[in-house]
């Protein structure tokens, strides 16, 4: 069942009801009723007689009971840890004192600058160890290993 709407006054036009009018221009109207038709052909504004739709949508007629005001949600700030630190943990860093923040970040640093320090020299003693006795064989270039033309090749 195919529900039309009229051109006039907006309002639902049922199978077997209603007018259709069609213009010069091969424009076609549909009516609810011949006084549809007939303040159409008169050029009235449906905007401006009170019992159209649009009338009704334009004034605001009768939407009260059907829509309700719209609530807005008010966004609600949560406090989350981050990965690697609870909020406990963050709280409590952000009540720490300036001078035992500033204390233990300099704890911190020098830490890791042992640790960066002692990596260093046992790098230094793994690659002394190596080279002493795992020197043994001629130095071969890179171009000589990929088979490329070094010397003694004919």
């Amino acid at each position: 069942m195919k529900v039309e709407i009229c051109a006039f006054s907006q309002r639902k036009i049922y199978p077997g009801k209603g007018r259709l009018y069609v213009r010069g221009d091969n424009k076609v109207f549909r009516f609810v009723s011949s006084k549809n038709e007939s303040l159409f052909l008169q050029r009235k504004n449906p905007r401006k007689i009170a019992w159209t739709t649009v009338y009704r949508r334009l004034h605001k007629k009768g939407v009260t009971e059907e829509v309700a005001k719209k609530r807005s949600r008010k966004t609600v700030k949560h406090q989350r840890g981050i990965v690697g630190a609870s909020l406990d943990v963050i709280n409590a860093r952000r009540n720490q004192k300036p001078e035992v923040r500033a204390a233990a970040r300099q704890a911190a640093i020098a830490k890791s600058k042992e640790d960066k320090k002692s990596k260093a020299e046992a790098r230094k003693a793994t690659k002394a160890k190596s080279v002493g006795s795992g020197g043994a064989g001629p130095q071969i270039s890179r171009q000589q290993m990929k088979g490329g033309a070094g010397k003694g090749r004919v």
